[in-house]
């Protein structure tokens, strides 16, 4: 009988070969009706950039409410954690669709690098041939400029969630005054880390808008 750990593995593995057959023959599908990966791969960047400034804005919403909570002096509480409740699953929707972005950049960058590399060892002209591994390492550096700036943005998403949620959950747990005051002790390190993950998510924006500029000269 196989062990359950090696079925896992196999059906993993099993599972990695079909979703790249998968993504082969979509990008296949696409250059066939005239759009090569590389105008796939300026797209999802710019989705992904557009993705990160709603994220920013999302997070600063938050904090904006969640402001507002620890300046509660009366009414209905319960309401006030409703949409402090909501502001914080906005913002958790928001960062699943930043994590996707980025892996959805990181398919298709695979995919045209590989097909690069494969076309460079076809040619027979030495001078092109030449010119072509320059491009393919001077936007392969760039991109890797850019992944690791996304990446490092994402990264702050989740210590912010983490707090977020702590203070959601505790508000739900504790509609009065001392959990009201409990919150406003956290304030000032919620603020600083929405604010850090402000400026990381602006560098990562400012970065796609430079790579996707890099990609339309060439």
């Amino acid at each position: 009988m196989i062990p359950l750990c090696r079925w896992s593995v196999w059906f993993a593995c099993g599972l990695i070969l079909v979703l790249t057959a998968c993504s082969t023959m979509y990008y296949s599908g696409l250059e066939k009706i005239g759009i090569p990966k590389r105008d796939v791969l300026v797209h999802r960047v710019e989705k992904a950039r557009d993705t990160q400034e709603e994220t920013k804005e999302q997070f600063k919403s938050a904090l904006e409410h969640f402001t507002v909570v620890t300046n509660f002096k009366g009414g209905d509480l319960e309401a006030n954690y409703e949409k402090l409740n909501t502001e914080y699953e906005a913002s958790v929707a928001k960062a699943e669709e930043v994590h996707d972005r980025i892996s959805d950049i990181e398919d298709v960058s695979q995919a045209l690098f590989n097909e690069w590399e494969q076309e460079i060892a076809q040619y027979t002209n030495q001078a092109m041939k030449h010119s072509s591994q320059q491009k393919l390492v001077a936007t392969r550096s760039h991109y890797k400029q850019l992944i690791t700036t996304m990446k490092q943005a994402e990264a702050k998403i989740q210590p912010v969630l983490a707090v977020f949620k702590d203070q959601v959950m505790f508000l739900k747990h504790n509609l009065n005054a001392k959990a009201i005051a409990s919150l406003k002790g956290e304030l000032g390190t919620l603020q600083s880390d929405v604010n850090t993950l402000i400026s990381s998510m602006e560098k990562s924006i400012n970065e796609a808008n430079s790579f996707i500029s890099k990609m339309e000269q060439n």
